[in-house]
C-alpha cells in the first residue's frame, strides 16, 4: 500500500518479554453460544491476574460493542470480526501480554488465520464442548429462540459434563506452564 511505512520499534520483543517475565500467549476459546466460553475465560483471566500475570480478556460481545460495532452477523462480517480480533491480539502479544479470547468463531479457516498471525507457538485453542441441548437450555441471550423463529440471520448452530471449577482447573494446569518465562541469556539494548 502506498504511503504506509511501518516503523521498527526501539524496544524489542525479547526486551518486552524479559520485562514482563512471562511468555506472551493467546488462549482462544471457541464454542457455541451458551457453552461457557466467557465464564471460563473470565475465571482464567482472574486466576492468572491474581498470580501476577499481565493478562487481558477480549470477549465477543465487548468487541462487537466497540471496535467491531460496524459489523453484522453475515459470514463475511463474522470472518472480518475474527480477523480484527486477531490483529488486536497480535499487538497485545507483541507488547508482552497474555491474551484470552472468547469467541464463537465457527470458521476453522479464521481460527487458523489467527494462529498464523500470532504464531502457532503462542496460540492455544480451547474448544468448549457443550451439547446444543444444554446451550439452548442456557440461552442467556435468547439467540437460539430468535434463530428458531427465523429472527437471527446467519446464526451458527454447530461444559455440560463437568463443573466450571473442574473446567477452570484443567485450563490452569494446561495454560499456566506455557506462560512461565523462559530463561533469557542477554538481551541487547
Amino acid at each position: 500500500m502506498k504511503n504506509i511505512y511501518p516503523f521498527q520499534p526501539k524496544v524489542s520483543y525479547a526486551q518486552r518479554k524479559q520485562q514482563m517475565q512471562q511468555e506472551p500467549s493467546l488462549v482462544w476459546f471457541t464454542g457455541l453460544s451458551g457453552s461457557g466460553k466467557s465464564t471460563l475465560a473470565l475465571r482464567l483471566e482472574h486466576y492468572l491476574f491474581i498470580r501476577g500475570y499481565k493478562v487481558y480478556l477480549l470477549d465477543g460481545d465487548n468487541m462487537r460493542s466497540g471496535l467491531n460495532s460496524d459489523l453484522s452477523f453475515t459470514d463475511t462480517d463474522r470472518k472480518e470480526n475474527i480477523r480484527r480480533v486477531g490483529e488486536v491480539a497480535k499487538l497485545m502479544l507483541d507488547a508482552g501480554l497474555v491474551v484470552i479470547c472468547a469467541f464463537i468463531s465457527p470458521f476453522e479457516e479464521k481460527r487458523t488465520l489467527v494462529k498464523s498471525m500470532v504464531g502457532k507457538d503462542r496460540f492455544t485453542e480451547v474448544f468448549v464442548n457443550c451439547s446444543l441441548h444444554v446451550c439452548e437450555a442456557r440461552d442467556t441471550k435468547g439467540l437460539y429462540l430468535k434463530a428458531r423463529a427465523g429472527l437471527q440471520p446467519n446464526f451458527e448452530v454447530k461444559t455440560d459434563q463437568e463443573s466450571i471449577d473442574e473446567s477452570v482447573h484443567k485450563l490452569i494446569n494446561y495454560i499456566e506452564p506455557l506462560l512461565q518465562a523462559k530463561p533469557q541469556t542477554t538481551v541487547a539494548v
